[in-house]
């Protein structure tokens, strides 16, 4: 792996990330779903095994979706600390700090969680789109 990236390419996952998360805190499962590959993964710690295909993540957001509805709280995902290495195999190895903010109706948004995520994002049709992703918390070891 390099360090060498262009400035075109940390644009374009600048933008990705920010439709990406944007797309998850409206609960657009289906369209959050879509921007993972078709057997994209995603591997949580709150959860016993990878998520894997777009329907199980689509599956999931909605049921996220469903509980922050019922408990009345919104939860807005931001990430930060970007870091983008081009793979050889033309993949980008991407690091990021993720911070959620829940905010209760009425109430005053905290952080939430604090996250690692380390991704693998790769090119389909020109779009980018998640292959992986694993996720770490800070208050679990």
């Amino acid at each position: 792996m390099s360090d060498a990236v262009s400035a075109q390419v940390v644009a374009d996952v600048q933008q990705f990330y920010a439709r990406h998360m944007q797309l998850l805190d409206a609960g657009d499962a289906d369209g959050w779903a879509r921007t993972f590959t078709e057997a994209g993964v995603f591997a949580p710690p709150s959860l016993p095994e990878p998520v894997r295909g777009r329907a199980a993540l689509a599956a999931g957001v909605r049921a996220s979706a469903a509980g922050l509805a019922e408990a009345a709280e919104v939860h807005r995902h931001v990430l930060s600390m970007v870091h983008v290495d081009p793979r050889d195999d033309g993949t980008l190895a991407v690091r990021s700090y993720a911070q959620i903010f829940a905010t209760p109706r009425g109430g005053e948004p905290r952080l939430h969680l604090m996250c690692v995520c380390e991704d693998v994002l790769v090119r389909e049709q020109g779009e980018l789109l998640v292959k992986e992703r694993r996720v770490a918390r800070d208050d679990r070891p």
